[in-house]
C-alpha cells in the first residue's frame, strides 16, 4: 500500500503541474460562470486525465521493461547456447582426437606384440632345432658307445668262451 500513496503522491504533484500548464481546457469554461464546485470539478477531472495518462505511461514502462527483460534473455540463452554448442564441439573434437590417439597406439602395440611373437616363436624354433640336434648328437654317441660296449662284450664272451671250448 505504500507504492499506492507513492504514486498518489506522485499523481497529485503531476496534477499540480499540469493544471497550471494548459490554459487552453479552462478557456471553453470562460463562457459560464465559475464557481467553487466546478473550479473543483475541472481540478478532480485535470487529475483523472493525469492519473490516466500517469497509468498509460506506467504500463507503457512496464511494457518495455518486459521487452527488454525479454531481449536480455534471449541473449543470454544464445550465449549459453552458443557456449553449449563450442563445448560440445571441443569435447567431440576431443574425443575424436583421443580415439584416434588409441587406435594408433593399438595397431602400435599389436604391430609391436605380433613381431615379439614372431621374434619368441622364431627363438623357440631355433631352441627346439637346437635341442633336438644335440637330443640327435647325444643319442647317436650314446649308440655308437652302446655298440662299442656291445662288442667289447661281445669280444669278452668269444675270448671266455674259446678258454672255455680249448
Amino acid at each position: 500500500m505504500p507504492a499506492q500513496k507513492d504514486r498518489t503522491k506522485k499523481s497529485g504533484s503531476q496534477v499540480e503541474v499540469q493544471s497550471e500548464a494548459p490554459p487552453e481546457e479552462a478557456e471553453p469554461m470562460a463562457d459560464r460562470p465559475k464557481s467553487a464546485l466546478d473550479e473543483v470539478m475541472s481540478q478532480a477531472e485535470r487529475a483523472y486525465a493525469a492519473y490516466m495518462d500517469a497509468e498509460r505511461q506506467v504500463a507503457k514502462a512496464y511494457h518495455e521493461n518486459e521487452m527488454q527483460v525479454a531481449k536480455a534473455y534471449k541473449r543470454a540463452e544464445a550465449q549459453a547456447t552458443r557456449a553449449y554448442e563450442s563445448t560440445a564441439m571441443q569435447a567431440l573434437k576431443d574425443r575424436d582426437g583421443a580415439l584416434a590417439k588409441a587406435a594408433r597406439t593399438r595397431e602400435e602395440m599389436i604391430q609391436r606384440a605380433e613381431e615379439a611373437y614372431r621374434a619368441t616363436e622364431a627363438a623357440a624354433n631355433s631352441a627346439y632345432e637346437a635341442t633336438l640336434a644335440d637330443a640327435a648328437k647325444l643319442r647317436d654317441e650314446n649308440v655308437e658307445k652302446a655298440w662299442g660296449v656291445r662288442d667289447e662284450t661281445i669280444e669278452q664272451a668269444w675270448q671266455i668262451y674259446s678258454k672255455i671250448a680249448r
